[in-house]
């Protein structure tokens, strides 16, 4: 997807790559990228509230989130921002929903926690570890729920979804009492939330979706230029998306 764009952009000798970092190689391998002539690096699960330690500077979003997944490099310093939060956003459209569930606790988590009680939605957050839920919704002002709570929108911001054999996540078994659900993970094939959702006739923005539409602002950020979004999502979808 960033290559394409790269391409369609006319930056020759730019190259985006996939770089594994097992957890104790995380602040090591992030502070030796600039060297290596790196511009920036987006972060995923599950280096995203850590990676926020390792920046000399970053967005208010970032911080109030607690969690980045885009870092820029420039005059010396890291920079993080986040740039799910704006990326669901976007992919909502208007009008928003006025409540949401939101599924996890993690660094997508709180980015959309932050992103909906901001546009001014309801949000309760549900999580199979109650105390890292409760965290998460005392640090960013939204609702804790022990159980289940009805709501126009649901988002899974759990990992349940990447995985060949993973059916729906708890909370998520009666996707049809929702007017639209959003499902961050993705893979070839689609997720089985984002099947059943479909079936019983919500309106679901899938992980490719929100993938495209992050990516979007990682590199605008990087690059200074708009960001080719209709060559960015024929690339995610295309051959080998998900892989």
């Amino acid at each position: 997807m960033q290559n394409a764009a790269l391409r369609a952009a006319g930056l020759e000798g730019w190259r985006y790559q996939r770089l594994p970092v097992p957890p104790e190689a995380l602040a090591e391998t992030v502070r030796a990228l600039p060297a290596l002539g790196f511009r920036g690096a987006n972060v995923t699960i599950p280096h995203k509230r850590a990676v926020l330690a390792l920046a000399g500077a970053a967005s208010p979003a970032a911080r109030a989130i607690g969690a980045a997944n885009t870092l820029t490099f420039a005059d010396g310093t890291i920079h993080a921002d986040n740039t799910d939060a704006p990326a669901l956003l976007r992919a909502l459209g208007e009008p928003l929903p006025s409540s949401a569930l939101v599924l996890g606790a993690g660094g997508s988590a709180r980015a959309v926690a932050y992103a909906l009680r901001g546009a001014g939605v309801d949000v309760a957050v549900h999580n199979r570890t109650p105390a890292r839920a409760a965290a998460l919704a005392r640090d960013l002002g939204v609702r804790f729920v022990d159980a289940p709570d009805a709501a126009e929108l649901l988002v899974n911001c759990t990992p349940v979804g990447l995985g060949p054999d993973d059916g729906l996540p708890a909370g998520a078994e009666d996707p049809g009492a929702f007017a639209c659900v959003v499902d961050l993970p993705y893979r070839d094939g689609g997720t089985a939330l984002a099947a059943a959702a479909r079936a019983a006739g919500c309106r679901v923005v899938d992980g490719l979706e929100l993938l495209v539409a992050q990516g979007a602002l990682s590199f605008e950020r990087w690059t200074g230029r708009p960001a080719p979004v209709a060559v960015m999502d024929a690339a995610a979808r295309g051959p080998g998306a998900g892989s």
